[in-house]
Order: structure tokens, then C-alpha cells, then sequence
């Protein structure tokens, strides 16, 4: 069973939600607290293990990749002013070289397709994908936890009250073992009151490397784009998946109350931040009068 090394994310996407904000700024690049929601992945990743990072861009997305290379004038004017930690704030979070990789999905046909678009740069083993929107503290440790006993696909899963099941893809559950149990079936966003389980996919992934021989097809499916969930579906027939109880909560930053959930989250697990913003917060709760 090979190991985990690479991990691809999906940043092609346009932001549309949350215009006019992303018209210039990518939405990966918006910040939760003082960190740009794609750091703060690839830190979830990291703290995992992974070694390599591949991004999957496109058009107006290369302040991504200045992101995370060095910036010299930066980081000399930090230097040469004594701000020391803000200098080694931004030196540990730079990947070394040769451990982030960047190719173009050069129109938006959908994630599968942006996943097809890393196949030469994965290779023949297996990887990770994690969507940038989603945002989950320890979710891939968890993953390669359950891949190192069951090998195969590993999906992340959640679950929701069963009226909101036909807004996410949802998993079929077959046999259990603990948290972890054997996907039987998937279907995408499935009519109100006919979802199989109330398990959602939440943008983490485990996956071999012959899904990219399926997306290859380039088969189009909800919306008329090239949908992941339809390769895994293929891929179930020859190879086993796995869904993975994430024991925590994702929050979709890519949708504005969830954007602003994860910042407060976020901001009160902070020492320097968690008494001042309570404070703020009970202010604004406050009746005026």
C-alpha cells in the first residue's frame, strides 16, 4: 500500500458567490482571521504529513502562487525593521523547494476535470484532494488514519438533518467499523425525501491513481461539466471506498454565513482574540434602547 505524498487542490474556481469581492481577489485568498483560506488547507495538510502540493489554477490566479514562493523585499524590509516574528511567521509557512507544484485548468469544466488536470504531476499513486473552500482542523489526519486501515478511497463524511440532504452528494452506508464504514453507493444532490443515508461527501478525498484514466472519458454530468462523483461511482465497481466520520465541522467558505462562521471560529480558539471578540460580540447582541 503506497503512501499518501501528494495532495491537489482545486483553486480554478471563479468565486461567483461571493462577488464583488473575488472580481480581483481569489476567493482562496480571502482571508479567515489573518491567514488566506487556501494557507490555512494546505497548514491541515501539512500537519498531516503531505509532502507535495499540486494547485490546480486558472486565469487571475497567480497571486496564489506569490503566495507561496519568497518575497525578498518583504521579508528584507521585516528584517532590516526588527520584526523578527513576523519574519519567522512567514518563513515557516513557506513549503520548500520543489514541494508545490502549479498547472492550469484552462476553462471550467468542472472537478473532475480540474482533478484530470494534476494526472501527470501525481503520477501512478495514490493522493489527496482537498477542496479550498472547506475548511476542517485535523480532517486529513483523520483520512490517512482510516487509509492506513483500509486502503482503497477514503471520502470524508458529515451528516446533516435529512431535509438538507438534497443540497450535497451523498454516500450509501454498507458495513462499519467504527468510524469508518464501506461506501455501497453515491448519488449527487438526490431528490428531497429519497437520499440513501444523511452522510454528506465534505471535500476531502483519498483516491488511486485510476480515477484519472475514468475522468479521462471527459463524461459530462450534473450541469454539463465533468463530475467527480460520477468517476468514483465508475471506480466503485472494480475498487473498494471508504467513508470517514470527520470528528469535527467543516465550514464552506465559499458561502458568505459560512465565511463568517469559520472567522469567528477560528478567531476564538485564539488567546489574543477569544475574550476581546466575546466582548464585541455581546455588544452587537445587545437590544439598542
Amino acid at each position: 500500500m503506497k503512501p499518501i505524498r501528494k495532495a491537489v487542490l482545486p483553486v480554478a474556481g471563479l468565486g461567483t458567490r461571493f462577488l464583488p469581492a473575488t472580481k480581483a481577489v481569489p476567493k482562496e485568498m480571502l482571508t479567515v482571521v489573518d491567514r488566506p483560506v487556501v494557507q490555512h488547507v494546505v497548514d491541515e495538510a501539512r500537519e498531516a504529513g503531505i509532502e507535495h502540493f499540486i494547485f490546480v489554477t486558472g486565469r487571475g490566479k497567480a497571486v496564489i502562487e506569490d503566495h507561496f514562493d519568497m518575497a525578498f523585499e518583504l521579508d528584507h524590509t521585516l528584517q532590516e525593521r526588527g520584526k523578527t516574528a513576523a519574519y519567522e511567521e512567514l518563513k515557516k509557512d513557506l513549503p520548500k523547494a520543489g514541494q508545490t507544484s502549479f498547472t492550469r485548468q484552462q476553462a471550467p469544466l468542472g472537478l473532475g476535470h480540474a482533478v484530470w488536470c494534476a494526472r501527470e504531476i501525481v503520477g501512478d499513486e495514490p493522493f489527496a484532494v482537498l477542496l479550498p473552500d472547506m475548511l476542517s482542523r485535523g480532517c486529513m489526519k483523520q483520512m490517512l488514519s482510516a487509509y492506513e486501515r483500509h486502503g482503497g478511497n477514503i471520502i470524508a463524511v458529515e451528516e446533516v438533518k435529512p431535509e438538507e440532504t438534497h443540497q450535497y452528494g451523498i454516500v450509501s452506508v454498507g458495513e462499519t467499523y467504527g468510524q469508518s464504514f464501506q461506501i455501497t453507493g453515491m448519488v449527487e444532490k438526490p431528490k428531497q425525501g429519497t437520499a440513501p443515508s444523511n452522510f454528506i461527501i465534505s471535500g476531502r478525498y483519498i483516491l488511486q491513481p485510476e480515477i484519472f484514466g475514468i475522468l479521462e472519458h471527459g463524461k459530462k454530468g450534473a450541469g454539463g461539466e465533468i463530475q467527480l462523483t460520477d468517476a468514483m461511482i465508475d471506480l466503485m465497481e472494480t475498487q473498494a471506498f471508504y467513508g470517514m466520520r470527520y470528528e469535527g465541522r467543516t465550514y464552506d467558505t465559499g458561502s458568505k454565513l459560512g465565511f463568517l462562521t469559520a472567522n469567528l471560529a477560528y478567531a476564538l480558539d485564539r488567546d489574543d482574540l477569544a475574550g476581546p471578540l466575546k466582548a464585541e460580540i455581546e455588544k452587537l447582541l445587545k437590544p439598542q434602547g
